[in-house]
């Protein structure tokens, strides 16, 4: 397939679509914050076009957040579903490795084998210390430190004897009492205990300088790790209205380690119920496990032992199942014509507005004052009030503006708000001190911030590109995927040979008279930021110093699918969830009214069909795949029917739902918007 694409880095060839960026950028001033009352639209942000002239029709988009189904697609474009709530099999093994001995006849064999490696000193110390433990004495057992060694090679066969022999102890190396001299610290490390004490200590001196180099992963319990299991316990998380970071720091706070511990591949939508894969460091699948009948709205299963830990990225894309409800057309030829259309046609692959924030400061001015070097005015942007937030928080930021008690707003703000409150904490120590301030910020979160703004470059200068040239012609400039190569190997246009059909942008190499735009001639965005040259020494704020990659102007649905369905009560659910399928529950009883069949629909189709709707299918080379067919799923006679539409298909990472959704209705996607249309 064969795809305009444009860079979604400012600088270089992003440049030449920068003359079209034609609407000044201002953040507001810190006054205006507190009277903004209008949500983020669609076009604030550039999103101002689409694919086709085909009609739209009403459809309410998320009126119950199981309309919204997410499920992760893995890089081996695997669909991430929860399935099961069992314990791997080496759970066992790993508990019985972990367990303590319970007499001293268990161990009187290994005590003589380390009193042979290291004297009888060291080995009557080991010897009190097991009989400590075997007493079962309350309290922290005190460690014992063995005899000097300066013998680098002895100390390693000594921390690899208790690794083999005495899993149930940790041991590391400290300073002893002589100037330079090393000695072995061994310690009871209980299974409930997991080696806290060690850990917080250490991380308790790090600084924020240090800490942004560790691994997002927490060691606890790592020192007595059966050698057989992979280091990572890998589980997915099954969520339903609620962000990704917001349920793992309830799992974070249920097990005692911090939010950060966790690797994942994406976040998903919080208004919406999904799937998505999780790995945390060297940590037992019993605990977890154990936490989901105390979980609300939160489940985690699927457990198995991985070598590597998730990074954000390492997904495919992710698989919606999206239902509209209360739709209305002038007829169903309508939303026939329009559902095939997106299938066939696709959809322009803007950044959606969730990319841009909920709130009313969206990310993407914070990300502007951020590279004009205006530290005190983005780190306001940040801190002031805004509209939509419950009143607790609302008052805290305005006492904060108004007298600035750092102490008074840190006590209010939940800690779900990290960035006011690494700003706030680090203003304490450093008043004044706005650009460390911002740094305080996770590195993740804090480059949203810059990131928010490239996608909002890039959102216009698509927008452009589409008003400018449409979408059945290249031009020089544009960056085109060839069919015969990877996604990754991406060529600029020339004035080589067009051909025959020009009539689908992605699947033609059309004529390229078009000259490019001297580069002389490229004017600065009209926001105060130049596109070549950054003001400020800041690096990682710094416009030059912005990483980007190539991204599609153009996208098609993969494995699309789409029905109708005909319900009487908002309350019932249309689709079923993972959740569902495990515990055997239908959202419905399905009547099925019409039914054409038309051949084997495909795998996504029968899992759609599973799902509790009979689907149209529309295949990749944008051929209809049958007659309209309906369903019904009524509750009562006596409620008027209303029809929905279910939609299925997969998008590549940061490819945007609610954006194809934007393309097959023909109106806004905005929050604000949607709930003007919910009953």
């Amino acid at each position: 397939m064969r795809a305009i694409a444009l860079l979604n880095r400012p600088p270089a060839l992003a440049g030449l679509y920068s003359t079209y960026l034609l609407r000044p950028l201002r953040p507001p001033k810190p006054s205006e914050t507190l009277a903004m009352a209008k949500s983020l639209d669609e076009n604030d942000v550039g999103i101002s076009c689409y694919v086709s002239s085909l009609p739209g029709f009403r459809g309410v988009l998320k009126q119950r957040y199981s309309d919204f189904i997410v499920n992760e697609v893995d890089l081996d474009e695997k669909i991430v579903h929860l399935t099961s709530f069992d314990l791997p099999p080496e759970c066992t093994e790993v508990k019985e490795e972990e367990n303590p001995p319970t007499s001293g006849k268990d161990c009187a064999s290994e005590v003589e084998s380390f009193r042979s490696l290291c004297g009888d000193h060291d080995a009557e110390a080991l010897k009190g210390l097991l009989e400590k433990i075997l007493s079962g004495v309350e309290g922290d057992i005190a460690p014992i430190v063995l005899s000097p060694d300066s013998d680098k090679s002895h100390r390693a066969e000594v921390h690899n004897f208790f690794k083999k022999n005495f899993k149930f102890l940790v041991t590391d190396t400290v300073e002893g009492s002589e100037g330079g001299s090393k000695c072995i610290r061994v310690r009871f490390c209980s299974v409930q205990g997991g080696g806290r004490s060690r850990r917080g200590k250490k991380r308790k001196n790090m600084g924020d300088s240090d800490l942004k180099d560790v691994m997002p992963f927490d060691s606890r319990g790592s020192d007595n790790w059966p050698e057989n299991l992979g280091k990572f316990l890998r589980f997915h998380l099954y969520k339903e209205n609620k962000d990704t970071q917001e349920a793992l720091g309830v799992i974070g706070k249920m097990l005692g380690f911090q939010q950060r511990s966790f690797g994942f591949a994406g976040t998903k939508d919080k208004r919406s119920v999904s799937t998505q894969r999780v790995t945390i460091f060297k940590q037992h699948a019993e605990r977890l496990a154990a936490l989901n009948g105390r979980l609300f709205g939160i489940k985690v299963g699927d457990f198995c032992y991985v070598r590597e830990g998730l990074v954000l990225g390492q997904l495919f894309g992710n698989r919606f199942t999206i239902t509209l409800r209360g739709v209305v057309a002038d007829s169903e030829d309508t939303i026939k014509e329009a559902a095939n259309g997106l299938g066939r046609n696709g959809f322009i692959n803007y950044y959606g507005l969730q990319r841009f924030g909920s709130g009313s400061v969206p990310t993407h001015l914070i990300g502007a004052a951020l590279l004009r070097g205006e530290w005190k005015g983005a780190a306001n942007l940040i801190l002031d009030p805004r509209e939509g937030e419950r009143d607790i928080i609302r008052e805290a930021r305005v006492s904060y503006k108004e007298h600035g008690d750092i102490d008074l707003i840190l006590k209010k703000l939940p800690r779900h708000l990290v960035a006011e409150r690494a700003i706030l904490q680090f203003l304490k120590k450093c008043p004044g001190n706005y650009l460390q301030a911002l740094k305080a910020i996770p590195r993740t979160l804090r480059m949203m911030y810059v990131h928010s703004y490239q996608s909002y470059l890039w959102n216009h200068a698509a927008s452009r590109r589409v008003q400018k040239y449409g979408i059945s012609q290249v031009v020089l400039g544009d960056l085109v995927f060839c069919k015969e190569s990877s996604a990754r190997e991406v060529a600029a246009v020339d004035s080589s040979e067009p051909e025959d059909d020009c009539s689908d942008p992605y699947n033609c190499l059309p004529d390229t008279s078009e000259e490019a735009v001297p580069e002389e001639k490229v004017q600065s965005v009209k926001d105060g930021i130049s596109l070549t040259e950054s003001v400020h020494s800041a690096k990682e704020f710094s416009i030059t110093n912005m990483r980007g990659g190539y991204r599609q102007v153009f996208q098609r649905p993969i494995d699309y699918v789409w029905g109708l369905l005909s319900y009487t009560d908002d309350t019932v659910p249309l689709a079923e969830t993972d959740l569902d399928i495990i515990h055997k529950r239908k959202p419905a009883d399905l009547i099925k009214e019409e039914l054409h069949a038309n051949g084997n629909l495909g795998s996504q189709s029968n899992d759609f069909e599973s799902q509790g709707s009979v689907s149209n299918h529309v295949a990749q080379d944008g051929s209809e795949g049958g007659s309209l067919q309906v369903e019904s799923i009524c509750s009562s006679d006596a409620q008027p029917s209303k029809l929905a539409l279910k939609l299925g298909f997969t998008l590549p990472a940061s490819s945007y739902a609610t954006m194809a959704i934007r393309e097959l209705l023909k109106m806004s996607t905005s929050v604000a918007h949607q709930k003007t249309m919910n009953p």
